[in-house]
């Protein structure tokens, strides 16, 4: 069953089409690779599938709902998050309460309960906190729970996003060049972090990247974007040894 499927979505830009009549199905549990040569319109996908950019054609179904147009706050209460290419922390805030914030959208209390500290309010607050160092914990962060997030090291730091997002509680979480800046070890150890993701949360992931060591290690199946327009999709295997893909990229 889908849990994405996009049809004949469209954007223009000043007459320019920077992505025209784009289309993709993604599976409950899939693992899923987006990917293209520079300004192919990657990430202007993930902005119309995320609400920053609204489309001038074309429909956005998430698990039965759609949420073609809807406001950035509610496709993420839909159920979709998501990290960036360049890191996009609280960084003056600790790495708990980077975490914590991602998870209002699941626990209220009122105002008033807040500022006069009642039972209602600290029970959900130690709901929160609990939470939390789960989520830590899943990525080996609950050692640095109370350090600034902008003194962690780059890999921590990516983890440390992507702990955040997933503290929403997506159903389907999108990674913007997750593997951007790392070196080969960083990335095979994100590589396993994604997998566990997919795995121990049971989530569907739809990823933007340029390594492609990290791509074919991953993504189950890829749609790759070239000016816009799908060029090529289907396995990952098959994708990456088409002549035409091939050709995308190297530009021969």
């Amino acid at each position: 069953m889908n849990l994405l499927d996009v049809t004949h979505l469209s954007i223009s830009f000043g007459g320019l089409k920077a992505v025209d009549d784009f289309n993709i199905q993604i599976k409950k549990g899939e693992l899923y690779g987006l990917i293209g040569p520079n300004g192919a319109g990657k990430t202007t996908v993930f902005n119309l599938l995320t609400g920053v950019y609204k489309p001038d054609a074309g429909s956005i179904v998430l698990d039965g709902t759609n949420i073609t147009g809807r406001r950035t706050v509610e496709i993420n209460k839909a159920g979709i998050a998501r990290t960036f290419q360049n890191i996009r922390l609280f960084k003056e805030l600790s790495v708990r309460d980077n975490v914590k914030a991602g998870l209002h959208n699941h626990y209220r209390y009122s105002t008033v309960a807040g500022i006069l500290r009642l039972p209602s309010y600290q029970k959900k607050e130690k709901a929160m906190d609990e939470k939390t160092m789960e989520l830590l914990k899943v990525f080996g962060l609950e050692g640095v729970s109370e350090v600034k997030a902008s003194n962690l090291p780059y890999g921590q730091q990516r983890k440390l996003e992507i702990a955040r997002a997933l503290a929403t509680e997506p159903k389907l979480l999108l990674l913007d060049e997750p593997a951007a800046g790392m070196n080969p070890n960083e990335t095979q150890e994100l590589m396993e972090t994604i997998r566990f993701v997919r795995d121990h949360f049971d989530m569907t992931i739809l990823l933007i990247e340029h390594d492609m060591k990290l791509v074919s290690g991953i993504c189950e199946e890829l749609t790759v974007l070239n000016f816009g327009q799908v060029l090529r999709q289907g396995p990952t295997s098959d994708v990456l040894n088409d002549p035409e893909v091939v050709k995308a990229y190297l530009g021969e």
